[in-house]
């Protein structure tokens, strides 16, 4: 018999953590993958047999808005461990129709009726209350990026996570994670650990958390089968369930500490500070945009725009005076206020803000990662949608003299659609610099709330169009009277499409500068082209550069073309300006880098 932890994602563009038990507890496999073809593939073969997958995902969800019962059952109990579970309702979209934890049961054939007693079998799990209910936890462990958390406090309790889990080698029934030397998984464990304890980025410790809360998952399957008595079941197969082990009747809530009055600093001198330091705030903001241009540039994400900006002394200064309740928002305004450096890029489709997400997180260091779309629709809401990034300067960009300016600096980033661009100036100007009758406000917020769902609905349809464009392109004919003898941009475009159906547009500025690159090559048809790029090992290409993001049509036929011709494409005249990155990038490719 195998026992299957699943912790999955909402979508296919974030990484899944998978890990799989044998009957004794012996962990056989872990790994993260993405797309729904990929956990059914994985897990196949595991689930042939008897089995029993523990998905941490909803499975059944019914009501409308608000908790399903079972998530209100399980917060009356582990809330006060800050292991409560969040509101699941057909509000949202993933949600709407069947869910992707559901989807995947139903592919691979599992009964998701918690009383089966059928050997083939899933059920929907939640690590954190598992964990307070086994390792005895006060609260949880506080290894998930939230705000204010940093990446030493992220680091530390992801490994007291590891070393919890390693410690149920002597349970009942035991969790075997390392083996013997022999086990290959005792490698994949052992790299886990490694990967946490030598952790430069937030991201990184993401990747590897998701694969640590499966191996969770998987042991719950494992603890419900060898213990029913000890589990509990939170609802019921009609309106949604949780199992997990049961709270033990002695555990209480560690008490939270004492607050202290903070010592808060002058506001007049605080405010002074900012104001000479901003000149040089301004410079950083303007160097903090061209590097974000450049590195959406390089990859090939398409967008519309990337600006940047300080924040005013007067902003800073009306934001470091907020109270609530009679108390300061901020006691150090200068530590704290972290939009001082602002900068926002504007994309055409929603996927397009995840990408752009996905490759500044391995292009920068992101201290935070709030996705504040997520965040309204988790309350069974529409409004205000916008991802917000905290970045600073990764550490092998600090010798680069440019970003001298940059260095012990942060900005945040706000990413987001045209559309939910517009929602949120309109918005914010109406609310903010308009004045709105008190009497009217209930049908101002009835009306934004419409708007935002429409958006939304927008936004899915420029998608799906898209998504149907790149399926129907199909090379086009040179354009009569033509004289140029460059690939047009548009036939270009058209071309790679194609050529690249899963990658993004690119800019369209790219496809022109890219035309010049393939002419000064020597190619002048796009029949040349299509041999040029059936001689590049593409499988081997993509393998070596272990792209972390979703590149652009531009950038794809940019290394294709780095491959084939080598130090040839370096030295063209044309990439002078980039010939050392693009030296960094081959021997990459060539496995010397």
């Amino acid at each position: 018999m195998h026992f299957v932890g699943v912790d999955l994602a909402w979508g296919d563009r974030r990484p899944t953590g998978v890990a799989v038990l044998d009957r004794d507890g012996q962990l056989l496999h872990v790994s993260a993958v993405n797309t729904d073809e990929e956990i059914v593939g994985l897990l196949a073969p595991y689930v042939e047999a008897e089995c029993l997958v523990a998905i941490d995902a909803p499975l059944i969800v019914t009501n409308p808005t608000g908790n399903r019962p079972a998530e209100g059952l399980l917060n009356q109990d582990f809330a006060r461990f800050d292991a409560g579970a969040h509101p699941s309702n057909t509000a949202k979209a993933e949600l709407r129709e069947q869910p992707r934890g559901a989807r995947i049961a139903a592919r691979l054939g599992l009964d998701i009726n918690p009383r089966s007693g059928r050997p083939r079998r899933a059920i929907e799990v939640y690590p954190h209350p598992a964990m307070v209910a086994l390792f005895r936890l006060g609260r949880i462990l506080k290894y998930k990026d939230k705000p204010g958390r940093d990446l030493e406090q992220l680091r530390g309790e992801l490994l007291r996570l590891l070393g919890l889990i390693e410690g149920l080698a002597t349970a009942d029934p035991p969790l075997l994670v390392q083996g013997d030397r022999s086990d290959p998984n005792r490698s994949a464990w052992s790299e886990l650990r490694t990967a946490v304890e030598s952790s430069r980025r937030k991201s990184e410790l993401r990747v590897v958390e998701d694969q640590v809360d499966a191996v969770m998952c998987a042991y719950i399957a494992l603890f419900a089968t060898r213990r029913p008595e000890q589990v509990t079941t939170y609802g019921d197969l009609e309106t949604g369930y949780i199992i997990t082990p049961t709270l033990p009747d002695d555990l209480l809530p560690t008490p939270r500490g004492p607050r202290t009055a903070p010592v808060v600093r002058d506001h007049g001198s605080t405010v002074r500070e900012y104001a000479e330091q901003q000149p040089e705030l301004r410079l950083a903001a303007a160097q903090f945009v061209r590097l974000v241009t450049s590195i959406l540039d390089d990859a090939g994400i398409n967008y519309l725009s990337v600006t940047g900006r300080a924040k005013s002394v007067a902003s800073f200064a009306a934001k470091a005076a907020r109270t609530v309740d009679g108390r300061p928002v901020f006691t150090d305004p200068l530590r704290e206020i972290t939009d001082q450096i602002g900068l926002r890029v504007i994309t055409y489709v929603h996927s397009d803000v995840q990408a752009v997400a996905d490759l500044l997180s391995d292009q920068v260091v992101v201290h935070d990662d709030r996705d504040l779309g997520r965040e309204t629709a988790s309350e069974g809401r529409f409004g205000y949608a916008s991802r917000h990034l905290l970045i600073g300067l990764d550490p092998a960009h600090e010798r680069d003299p440019a970003d001298e300016v940059l260095r012990g600096r942060q900005a945040q980033v706000q990413i987001r659609t045209v559309l939910q661009h517009a929602w949120a100036e309109f918005e914010h100007d109406i609310r903010y610099k308009g004045s709105i009758p008190d009497e009217h406000v209930p049908e101002f917020d009835r009306r934004f709330t419409l708007a935002a769902g429409l958006l939304e609905l927008a936004d899915r349809e420029f998608s799906t169009i898209r998504d149907r464009l790149r399926e129907g392109t199909s090379d086009p004919s040179r354009e009569a009277g033509d004289d140029d003898p460059r690939l047009s941009p548009r036939e270009l475009a058209a071309f790679l499409a194609g050529q690249y159906a899963d990658a993004g547009w690119s800019r369209t500025e790219h496809y022109v500068w890219i035309s010049r690159l393939v002419l000064e090559l020597g190619i002048s048809s796009l029949a040349e082209l299509g041999a040029t790029l059936r001689s590049v090992d593409a499988a081997t290409l993509a393998e070596r550069m272990d792209y972390r993001y979703p590149p652009g049509a531009v950038r794809r036929l940019d290394d294709a073309l780095l491959w084939a011709y080598g130090d040839t494409y370096v030295e063209l005249r044309a990439n002078a300006d980039r010939a050392p990155a693009l030296r960094a990038r081959l021997a990459k490719m060539r496995g010397t880098a």
